[in-house]
């Protein structure tokens, strides 16, 4: 087939821009020759399980699933009643990116909280685990915290492990959507089971998508007593591949070795040298802290509209002016250098 884009183009809209890791490609071709059983009986699955085990824990049990949406929402299943209902930040990628997914699909009730940086605390989860017993109200059952954050902000191994003791405390499991975990421990410079096992997580959406994988993710379940009926689930919400040996080949091509984290030290870097060369231009304002491969800023009025003549990204709050830029595995200090002169020269002109 003929090549239709320009390969050399870079935004800064999603890390899910980004192609495939050469290294996650080449796995595909390595696992593709020959027979292998089907529905997750191959050796590429059970090698991933090993990985897994190896990152988080010899209790960890991984469920290779095609996105993070259905990750989250079986996960939640997985730990909630028929009426549970699941604790999370307003700014919580299951309630802001997730359609009704959560909603219409898990058959979950969101209980959301405002947070000023996307992270919940004890005190915050406070405002939602009442009600037990009352037949009027949906059951919290589950505490669902992002890492990184959707506003690119990193909880600490403390935190986390403060939110564990509390969710459980109330009898509630602690889930994390880690769609960029790995950008979290980069940013922590933490092996995953410090933040996740080690601080009492129960449940994991492991990411992959964001960080170089072509397509999947995983389900890591940390404490099987929190869940229940994944290899049913999995089926029932249409997230069982048939091949999954090309599923799970990707991710232990990302996680088997450093590549999970080199990639995530890069992405984070490259949003690091993004801020510190737009920070300073008149008229910027950086508005969270840069803890992870995204910047979010305020622009003037009509700055963003020209430099999307030339480059995609979003508008995060449109009535402030405040729009979010990602870095991803594969960009380059070129392409953040060129990018900070655009925005100087839309400065410069309006």
């Amino acid at each position: 087939m003929t090549r239709l884009h320009d390969p050399a183009r870079r935004d800064f809209a999603s890390d899910n821009y980004a192609g495939a890791h050469p290294q996650v490609l080449s796995a595909l071709v390595e696992a593709n020759e020959g027979h292998q059983t089907a529905y997750g009986s191959d050796l590429y699955t059970a090698r991933l399980r090993e990985v897994l085990r190896a990152h988080f824990g010899e209790q960890a049990v991984g469920f290779p699933v095609f996105n993070g949406t259905g990750a989250n929402v079986l996960s939640l299943q997985s730990a909630l009643p028929r009426w549970g209902a699941v604790i999370c930040a307003e700014q919580a990628h299951i309630n802001t990116d997730e359609n009704g997914a959560p909603e219409r699909i898990g058959g979950i009730k969101l209980l959301t909280v405002p947070t000023p940086d996307g992270k919940l605390t004890p005190e915050l989860v406070d405002r939602q685990a009442w009600g037990f017993g009352d037949e009027h109200r949906a059951q919290p059952g589950v505490v669902s915290i992002t890492q990184t954050t959707e506003l690119g902000t990193a909880y600490t191994v403390e935190e986390i492990a403060t939110l564990a003791e509390h969710a459980h405390g109330h009898g509630l499991a602690l889930h994390v959507d880690g769609a960029r975990l790995s950008n979290a421990a980069a940013s922590l410079d933490l092996p995953l089971r410090a933040f996740t096992t080690d601080a009492g997580v129960d449940l994991v959406s492991l990411g992959g998508t964001k960080n170089g994988l072509l397509f999947g993710e995983a389900v890591v379940v940390l404490d099987p007593s929190r869940s229940t009926g994944l290899e049913y689930l999995r089926k029932v919400d249409m997230q069982l591949a048939s091949k999954m040996r090309f599923v799970s080949a990707q991710i232990v091509a990302l996680y088997e070795g450093d590549l999970w984290l080199t990639s995530a030290r890069h992405a984070n870097a490259m949003a690091a040298r993004l801020r510190a060369g737009v920070e300073r231009l008149p008229g910027v304002r950086v508005t969270q802290p840069t803890q992870s491969n995204a910047v979010f800023v305020v622009l003037p009025d009509g700055v963003a509209d020209t430099l999307r003549e030339h480059r995609r990204f979003y508008d995060w709050d449109v009535a402030t002016g405040e729009v979010r830029w990602m870095c991803a595995f594969d960009t380059t200090e070129a392409d953040v250098d060129a990018f900070v002169s655009e925005v100087a020269a839309a400065l410069a002109a309006r």
